[in-house]
């Protein structure tokens, strides 16, 4: 199964790239044996239109058109729900197991996502109920993805 981070906003250049580049490389290397494979970044500009309705309406067309076909695909959204990294694991390995060719993990604006887009994810996740940057929000869902490899395959990284 293909890994994908699809997020709204670029990563310049700097610490936050790095870090974030240092994690996904890991989880390149220890992904492949688990069937876990890395399919990539999708970038996509942020909305200019004037009105927040807009901007979300707009940008949610756009991550759904970024996805690959019949892509399952989850949310990063402080509403969701807040699993621990073991339960995080889990639901990577459960799609795995039922055959999903695509899991894509999506990351709104600055405005959030549409309510819509977020009823038609398999989950939304939080990771805790505070409003966090997207720079922090894709380190963070970085080195969880590679995590959840560690945990998989019974690798210490984790300590639970």
């Amino acid at each position: 199964m293909k890994l994908w981070i699809v997020a709204v906003g670029r990563m310049k250049a700097g610490p936050e790239q790095e870090l974030a580049a240092r994690y996904i490389d890991r989880l390149r290397k220890s992904g492949a044996p688990l069937g876990l494979e890395w399919g990539g970044v999708v970038e996509l500009a942020e909305a200019r239109q004037s009105t927040v309705a807009e901007r979300k309406r707009d940008e949610a067309a756009r991550i759904e058109a970024a996805l690959p076909g019949n892509a399952a695909f989850l949310v990063l959204d402080e509403t969701g729900r807040t699993p621990s990294s073991p339960e995080f694991s889990g639901e990577i390995a459960r799609f795995r197991d039922e055959g999903t060719r695509d899991l894509a993990f999506v990351i709104g604006g600055p405005d959030g996502l549409l309510p819509e887009l977020r009823e038609r994810a398999h989950k939304a996740v939080a990771f805790g109920r505070l409003t966090l940057p997207h720079q922090i929000v894709r380190i963070l869902l970085a080195e969880q993805l590679y995590r959840a490899t560690t945990i998989l395959s019974g690798h210490p990284y984790h300590r639970s």
